[in-house]
Parts: structure tokens; sequence; C-alpha cells
């Protein structure tokens, strides 16, 4: 059962637990680093919500083809294990994934997701290293007229000079 909700969850970037919340993987953009000269890569990581939680109907087809069973088969399964997670949260407080991570309930009733580890995206850094070229010319758009950028630091020095 887990390795084929792992594997919707990594191929649709999202799983709606009933009765407990949805788990998405979300997408952090690449970031420069400055100090280092280099670009680091895209990451990904989990995140919960607990008021979204009703899966999709391509959801239930897909645990059907990956179980062979029928549609409604699915549904009655995956509607079991869900109702037995939350039954183990209201009595464990704790309940482990196996390479997703743990659903924890608090005191007062809130239901948390803790992640085990990062999302791997076997990427690597890319070396950015700062590239200036003087005295290269190209053209820009002032007003309706395209001039150089030469020419306009010559027009905009010669305005400098003038009282």
């Amino acid at each position: 059962m887990i390795p084929a909700l792992n594997s919707y969850l990594h191929q649709h970037k999202s799983l709606s637990i009933p009765g407990i919340g949805t788990i998405y993987i979300e997408r952090t953009p690449a970031r420069s680093d400055f100090t280092n000269k280099q670009i680091l890569p895209p990451g990904y990581h989990y995140r919960f919500d607990p008021f979204f939680d009703t899966p999709e109907k391509q959801f239930f087809s897909f645990l059907a083809k990956k179980k062979n069973v029928a549609d409604y088969e699915a549904m009655q399964w995956y509607n079991d294990w869900a109702y037995e997670i939350s039954a183990k949260l209201k009595t464990d407080s704790l309940v482990f994934w196996e390479g997703v991570g743990a659903l924890k309930k608090n005191d007062s009733g809130d239901i948390f997701f803790e992640t085990i580890a990062p999302i791997d995206a076997f990427l690597q850094p890319v070396p950015a290293t700062r590239i200036i070229r003087t005295n290269t010319s190209h053209t820009m758009l002032v007003g309706d007229k395209e001039l150089t950028n030469l020419q306009m630091s010559g027009y905009l020095h010669d305005n400098d000079k003038q009282p």
C-alpha cells in the first residue's frame, strides 16, 4: 500500500487522506550563492494542509490499476486505510509513513506533519561567475528612438557638462 501511495504522491505532487488532510510536494526555486560563486539547484519539500482532505477521482483509478482491483474496491480499501491511520492517531498520537514523514496529533487534537528527510532531486550546484564586458554595444529604446548604449552614455555625459 505505502509504495503505491508514495508513487502517486511523487508523480502527482499531492495526496489527500480523508479525515486527516493533504500532503503536497512543493518546489523551491533555484537560489544564487554569491559568496561561493554558484547557483544552487531547485529543491522539493513536503507541505501538509489539514483542511483539504478529499482525494481526486483519478487517484482511485491509479490505485485500482496498481492493485489490480476495481475502482470501488480501491476506494473502499483506501478509505479503510485512512480510517486506520485516523484511529492510530487518536490512540498513539504518532503515525510513521515510511519514506515521507510522520503524522502527529497534539494535545488539542490538531494533526501535524513532520518530514523525516528532504526529497532528493539529485541536482548539483552550477558555477556562476560574473562577466563584465566593457565597451560593448547594444541597442535600447529611448522614447521612440532606437539608440545604442554608447550613444546614450555620450548624450548623458554631454548633458552633465552643460550648466
